[in-house]
């Protein structure tokens, strides 16, 4: 049987916990707790102590690191079903704070790896999550050096309304969609490796040709997907 922290979960289908079994799930179980975040509050700070590990239930977060001069380095993003934290580390290396409003299910980290040390499986599926993830990061690292700005911003808009979920909104099943962005105009620069005019003038140029539309705040209306999707592609 699931167990009750697990019922109501959103995201365990496609979490670390969609492919336990009921006993490995009963084990997470009996150190798990939910947390709230509000948005702009931090749960983890980068040199401090390493102390929980957490799946991201809702909302979004960011990584981020301090460059010498004391700037703000957006290096990472987390959604829902995503896995937070590093077993086996002392300390955090990245900061990781909400950028809306969020939920976590959150393990204390000693007792978490001792989980994972009595069900082997469960420590190999989430080896496996993690370089799925450091596939993703290069993937990202190729992006920022190959594609134009034009093709990063298109490509980040798709993949924002992929991962909108619920929160995203359509007048009709094939309608267009309209979401909100989790980050600011300045936060997409960091994440994208352009600057914040670059960013607006893109937005501005696919707003222009009728790819997009801007109805106010963060919001953005994909109005023509296939033509969003070709300017995402290298020419």
């Amino acid at each position: 049987m699931a167990t009750d922290i697990c019922a109501d979960c959103t995201v365990r289908d496609m979490a670390l916990c969609g492919s336990l079994t009921d006993k490995e799930l009963e084990a997470l179980n009996a150190l798990g707790r939910r947390q709230r975040l509000a948005k702009g509050e931090t749960v983890i700070w980068a040199g401090d102590e390493s102390v929980l590990c957490a799946n991201l239930l809702s909302g979004v977060l960011k990584l981020s690191a301090s460059t010498a001069d004391g700037r703000e380095q957006i290096v990472g993003l987390h959604y829902p079903a995503d896995f937070i934290g590093r077993p086996y580390a002392g300390s955090a290396d990245f900061t990781v704070t909400a950028l809306t409003d969020s939920e976590l299910c959150v393990f204390p980290r000693k007792q978490f790896e001792q989980v994972l040390e009595d069900h082997v499986r469960m420590e190999r599926l989430l080896l496996q999550r993690t370089f799925a993830a450091l596939d993703e990061a290069r993937s990202r690292m190729l992006m920022l050096g190959r594609k134009s700005a034009e093709e990063k911003i298109a490509g980040f808009l798709l993949d924002m309304a992929a991962r909108a979920g619920g929160t995203a909104c359509r007048a009709t099943a094939e309608g267009p969609i309209t979401f909100d962005l989790p980050l600011t105009r300045g936060q997409i620069a960091d994440v994208l490796g352009l600057t914040i005019e670059t960013v607006s003038r893109q937005m501005t140029k696919l707003k222009a040709a009728g790819v997009i539309a801007l109805p106010g705040g963060r919001a953005v209306t994909i109005r023509l997907r296939e033509a969003l999707e070709q300017r995402a592609e290298p020419a």
